[in-house]
This record gives structure tokens, C-alpha cells and sequence, in this order.
């Protein structure tokens, strides 16, 4: 591929996507934190940008990883004079539909196009290049996404225009959420009646209740007392709170995820910033005075 390539935003899911772009394609990055940028181009030989403005300047695609679409749209709007026709921006924060068609309207306004291409998998599925994306856009601009996002996917679908791969992804981690709600809630209940959770998990995913909660978070994380930080449970209120957007503006009944977001919300606020998702278990058992194990 002979395009540019510049990526923003090197977290911890974005450092493992980007390395695979820079061992198959070659890109320039940038990060807001400096030294987070040249810890990364030490590592992996990729060229730091000096500012936001040139790695846009140099680039054909830029992607970017951001926590959310409001930053996205601050580096779109002081990046402004540096985009030019036929360049493409592609998105891989899990951000909200609103803010991408907004951003995708002031980019097309000059030529530029835009795909929300939200990613699921976590931070291992970064590492090992099997993430699933999920593709909003016009065809011609997935289409010239697509092999791009394929050094750090295995699946890959285009789901529809401009916002809906953002939609789509919120809703997938709004049912996640519910699931570890509802998952902690009856397993706790069903340990303090006297179920060792190994016996109640056998069953359960051996039924139609199973669920990759139920398959692998909990017997991996909870029962084992492991409990590994993956995904921040602030990020996943986050994702909650886009998917009650999506809801409430296609009017659609929202009580499940309006109430996982309340409890998401709270369990925040209780465990901090850096809690896994997971952890919400945490407060469940605590309310419960239990332990599933």
C-alpha cells in the first residue's frame, strides 16, 4: 500500500493496532502524551509526528484511538487547516453516532471522508490481531479502510452509513454490561443458598443461560479471585450511556440498559477510574455478603 498512514492516540488498545499497522504498512504517530509517543517509535522504528497538524499534513489516512468523540472532534477542529480533498480520517474510538456524523459532515464539506470503525476484542485481541470491527461509511471510503484495518482484525464488517458502527458497538457493550449485572446478581443468590459457583457455572453454561460472562469473565476473573484490568469499567459506563442515547433518539424501549447504566454509574463511583468492568462483580457481592467462588 503506497498511502500514508498517521495514527493518534497510542492507549492501551491503540499501541497494539498501531504496532500492526507499522510492521505492515510503515505510519507516522502522534500522541498527546510525548513520551508515551516516543516510547512507542522506539519500540516498533515508527516516526513520531511533531504535532497533531503535520502528522495530518503528511498523511493520506489518519486513524485515530481516542477515549472518546469529543476528542476526536477537538483534534478534527485544530487540525482544520491541515486536511485536504481525498483524504480519509478513520476512526477507531468507541465514540458516539451524534459526534461522527457532525465530524464526518465538516470533513466531507472539504473532501475528506469518514469511517467510524469501533473495535471490539480488548486489549488482547489488540495484541494478537484479532479484533472485530465494525464498519459506518460510505463504500468507497470502507472500502479503502478495509485493508488497513485488517492488519489488527479478523472480522470485519461494514454495518451501515456514517455513526453505526459507533451505535453498534454501544449497544454490543450494553448487553456485556447487562450480562455481568445479571450474571453476578444470580450467582451470588445462588452461592449464598449453598451452589459452590463451579456447579452453578457447569450447569448454566451447559443451558441456555450461558454466556461468554458466564463462559469465561467469571470463571476466569471472579472465581479464581484473579480479577485482571482490561477494560475500565468507566469506559464501559461510557458505552452505556451512548447505547441509552441510541434508544432513547430511535425510541426504542430502554428500561435494561437504562437500569445496567444506573448501576454501572454507581459502582463508578464506588471502585474509581481504574476499576475493570468486571469488578462491578465486586459490589455485588459486597451488597450480598458473599463471595461466588
Amino acid at each position: 500500500m503506497s498511502e500514508g498512514i498517521g495514527f493518534i492516540g497510542l492507549g492501551a488498545i491503540g499501541r497494539p493496532m498501531a504496532r500492526h499497522l507499522v510492521k505492515k504498512f510503515g505510519a507516522v504517530v502522534w500522541n498527546r502524551t510525548e513520551q508515551r509517543a516516543r516510547a512507542f517509535a522506539a519500540e516498533t522504528g515508527a516516526t513520531i509526528a511533531p504535532s497533531a497538524v503535520e502528522l495530518v499534513r503528511s498523511a493520506d489516512v489518519v486513524m485515530t484511538c481516542l477515549p472518546t468523540s469529543r476528542e476526536v472532534r477537538e483534534v478534527v477542529e485544530a487540525t482544520a487547516p491541515a486536511w485536504r480533498s481525498g483524504q480519509l480520517l478513520v476512526d477507531l474510538t468507541s465514540g458516539d453516532p451524534a459526534t461522527s456524523r457532525d465530524v464526518a459532515a465538516r470533513l466531507a464539506a472539504v473532501g475528506v471522508g469518514f469511517v467510524d470503525a469501533p473495535v471490539s476484542g480488548g486489549t488482547s485481541g489488540a495484541e494478537a490481531g484479532r479484533l472485530t470491527v465494525m464498519l459506518g461509511g460510505e463504500a468507497r471510503w470502507v472500502e479503502q479502510a478495509r485493508p488497513l484495518v485488517e492488519a489488527f482484525a479478523a472480522t470485519i464488517v461494514h454495518v451501515g452509513p456514517v455513526g453505526t458502527g459507533h451505535a453498534l458497538k454501544a449497544v454490543n457493550n450494553a448487553l456485556l454490561a447487562v450480562g455481568i449485572q445479571a450474571a453476578g446478581e444470580g450467582l451470588a443468590a445462588l452461592v449464598k443458598l449453598g451452589v459452590p459457583a463451579a456447579k452453578a457455572l457447569e450447569v448454566i453454561n451447559a443451558s441456555s443461560g450461558r454466556s461468554n460472562v458466564t463462559e469465561n469473565l467469571i470463571p476466569q476473573r471472579v472465581v479464581t479471585r484473579a480479577w485482571p484490568r482490561t477494560f475500565r469499567l468507566a469506559l464501559l459506563d461510557k458505552d452505556l450511556g451512548i447505547a441509552v442515547d441510541v434508544l432513547r433518539q430511535t425510541r426504542v424501549a430502554s428500561e435494561a440498559i437504562v437500569m445496567a447504566k444506573r448501576v454501572f454509574g454507581e459502582a463508578r463511583k464506588e471502585l474509581g477510574e481504574e476499576a475493570d468492568h468486571v469488578e462491578l462483580i465486586k459490589v455485588i457481592e459486597r451488597q450480598a455478603g458473599v463471595e461466588i467462588k
